[in-house]
């Protein structure tokens, strides 16, 4: 089965500034050297993000990718479409799509296709000095419901909507993240993830199904499954399912902030000490 690493290098970047919406059709696709596998960087220092790199993969069938430096890296994973396996150093698992996978630091991740091939979102921080998790959760899904945050208010800024979202922590040092997390925003119609802002952290997350919007900076933009949202330290942004009645569907969100912000978890009741 033919290997592949990260992309390979792009001089032209979209400057990101300090928020931007990134939609799936502006995402520039390169291939990967030695096979069919191409891939696209939304979001990385390169283009002015300050901790977090995330790759939207599309793997050809019977080709594998591994992102580079993933080892001396934490890296999370989400498969957006098609199937095949995940694995995490030793630990391989058959995914699909809404399989989550997490690399701690010192074991590499490799994606492998199968059938018509896999599109997967993959997220990357070189964070150090972070403990290490004792015995991490490695594979999960985006419906995983055991740890929540129900009613959040958001942070002040913006006014908080009555029909709240939930989000379910998928990675978190609950589960022994270390720095890098991923939460999934369940916003059902007529649902909000109240505006918020993370003070010392970059959030990168991605619409994974239906529509809905993202609030950034002062205002709602409608998107659609696959765009990504990039902010800053310190820009406010939420999601919310505006639409309702007897034809509307959720809209699902997933991603994090990087490193992890601690008041997502105080306000879920749940200490942020690494497991």
């Amino acid at each position: 089965m033919p290997a592949s690493t990260a992309a390979p290098a792009v001089t032209a970047v979209t400057a990101l500034g300090d928020a931007r919406i990134i939609t799936a059709a502006e995402f520039a696709f390169h291939p990967v050297p030695g096979g069919r596998t191409t891939v696209a960087t939304p979001v990385s220092p390169a283009a002015g993000a300050t901790h977090v790199t995330l790759h939207v993969v599309r793997i050809a069938a019977g080709e594998s990718y591994t992102p580079e430096h993933s080892a001396s890296e934490e890296n999370t994973v989400v498969v957006f479409a098609g199937a095949g396996t995940a694995a995490v150093g030793e630990h391989a698992r058959p995914v699909e799509r809404g399989s989550a996978a997490y690399a701690p630091t010192g074991h590499v991740l490799t994606l492998s296709a199968d059938g018509p091939g896999m599109t997967a979102y993959v997220w990357r921080t070189p964070l150090a000095g972070a403990p290490a998790g004792s015995d991490p959760v490695l594979h999960s899904s985006l419906w995983d419901d055991s740890t929540q945050l129900r009613g959040f208010d958001g942070t002040g800024q913006v006014e908080a909507a009555e029909r709240r979202a939930t989000m379910n922590f998928v990675f978190w040092p609950g589960t022994g993240s270390s720095r890098l997390c991923l939460h999934c925003g369940i916003q059902q119609p007529g649902e909000t993830f109240n505006v918020h802002l993370h003070p010392d952290s970059d959030e990168a997350f991605i619409a994974f199904e239906g529509v809905g919007q993202m609030y950034l900076r002062d205002r709602w933009i409608d998107v659609a499954a696959g765009d990504v949202l990039y902010a800053a330290p310190g820009v406010l942004h939420g999601a919310r399912n505006p639409h309702t009645g007897p034809t509307a569907r959720r809209f699902v969100t997933c991603g994090g902030p990087s490193p992890y912000d601690p008041a997502l978890y105080s306000a879920a009741g749940h200490s942020s000490q690494v497991r």
